[in-house]
Parts: C-alpha cells; sequence; structure tokens
C-alpha cells in the first residue's frame, strides 16, 4: 500500500515481532514503575520542616497558611508563575492547572490542591475565571511564602506538599522544572505516540517531525477560549 504519510513511519514488522520487541520494552517500563514505587517509599520516609506562620490572601480576604488547609490535614500547593502587567500569564502554568478539573478524589486521603501566585488576589482571581480554573487560589504579593517555596516573584513555579497538625504547619516535599511533569497526564500520553513530544531535545528516529521546544503547547489564550468564563462549556 502507498503510503500518503508527509513523515517517515516507524519500520512495519508482522505480529509476532512486533509482539516481542513490546515484551522487551515492557521490561523497561515495568521497571521503571517499580523504581517509581521506591522513590515513593522513600519520599513517605523524608522528614520535615516546620514553617512560621504565613499568611495568603484568598477570595475572602487574608488566611493563615493553616487554613488554606479547610479540614484537612495534608496540602498540595502549585506555585503559577506571574508576570505583572500582562494579561496573559506563563502558559506552561496555564495548561498545567487546566488539567486539575476534578479534585474531590484527594477528599478521601485527606488532602487539599490549590494555586498560590504571586500575583494581586483580584487580577488572579479574575484570571482563574478568565482560563477556567476550578481549584481554589491565594496570593502571596504581600508573603515570603511564594519566594521561600522556591517560587520568587517574577519567576519560577514549583509544587509543595504541606502536613499540618493542629495549627502547626510542615513541609514535606518540593519540586520544580520537569519534576512537575510527573503530576500531569499531558506529557505522559504525548509520549505514548509514535512520534512523542516533537521536540528537538528528545532522543528521536532520523527524519522524525520536529518543531521548537514550547511550540506544541495550547497558549493561555486558547486555554481560556476552551475552557474559560466565555468558553461553550463553561
Amino acid at each position: 500500500m502507498l503510503s500518503t504519510s508527509v513523515h517517515p513511519l516507524p519500520p512495519v514488522a508482522d505480529a509476532e515481532t512486533w509482539r516481542r520487541e513490546l515484551d522487551e520494552l515492557r521490561v523497561r517500563e515495568k521497571a521503571a514503575t517499580r523504581e517509581l514505587d521506591a522513590i515513593a517509599a522513600q519520599r513517605r520516609r523524608l522528614p520535615m520542616v516546620e514553617l512560621p506562620e504565613y499568611t495568603l490572601v484568598g477570595e475572602d480576604g487574608p488566611v493563615r497558611l493553616a487554613e488554606v488547609f479547610g479540614d484537612r490535614s495534608q496540602l498540595i500547593t502549585y506555585s503559577h508563575m506571574w508576570f505583572e502587567g500582562k494579561e496573559w500569564q506563563c502558559s506552561g502554568c496555564t495548561g498545567y492547572t487546566s488539567q486539575f478539573t476534578r479534585l474531590d478524589f484527594l477528599e478521601p486521603y485527606d488532602a487539599k490542591f490549590v494555586i498560590v501566585t504571586q500575583g494581586p488576589i483580584d487580577e488572579a482571581l479574575a484570571y482563574k475565571a478568565k482560563v477556567g480554573n476550578q481549584m481554589e487560589w491565594y496570593s502571596t504579593a504581600d508573603s515570603p511564602f511564594g519566594a521561600d517555596m522556591g517560587a520568587p516573584k517574577g519567576a519560577g513555579f514549583a509544587v509543595n506538599v504541606f502536613l499540618r497538625d493542629g495549627d502547626t504547619v510542615y513541609r514535606t516535599w518540593h519540586t520544580d522544572g520537569r519534576g512537575t511533569e510527573q503530576l500531569s497526564h499531558t506529557f505522559p500520553l504525548i509520549d505514548l505516540l509514535p512520534y512523542g513530544r516533537q521536540e528537538p531535545w528528545q532522543d528521536s528516529p532520523e527524519g522524525w517531525p520536529q518543531h521548537e521546544t514550547f511550540d506544541g503547547w495550547l497558549s493561555s489564550h486558547r486555554i481560556a477560549e476552551l475552557y474559560g468564563a466565555g468558553s461553550r462549556d463553561a
């Protein structure tokens, strides 16, 4: 059959060969799964750091960090990059947070997920509505919390995890950069595709389609069109 693809294609094999090579790959995939289990076990054994009292600002005004937990004892925060005076904030952060539309599954685990950002709360809440975020947002504009947690003003995004014992809050885990990928579903799905992310830094066969890093990411404006207050599904 004549190919109509404009890109090179993977080699075609019989079903037995395909299954054999898939089984070889599965050995590595299973090993990676077991390694991730071991990493999670080590994470559960990390010590924690007691934090001073921070005051953030939420939809209803100032709130202590311990109160952000609500009635939960565990809290995950995503520090959303914020650039003062910009209509559209970081497309990576906007796309990342747009994935988390259903967070009720955390409730049985006594946990909660919220967004913190260095933007003023009124602007932050307006942006939340514009791009269709569902989780709670808090401003750290007047608090050292953002910088202390690895996301200073004008730069930086991060995930942090906290444990509350009464009114005392402890920091238990942190990651940033590509460490946040493990917590999303976008790249894991894209990495399953034959052509992958199509970004030049990745190891791909010769001739595989490529574009500049970030070119395949949805823009903040496009996310707002799809999920924001003015979208069809809003």
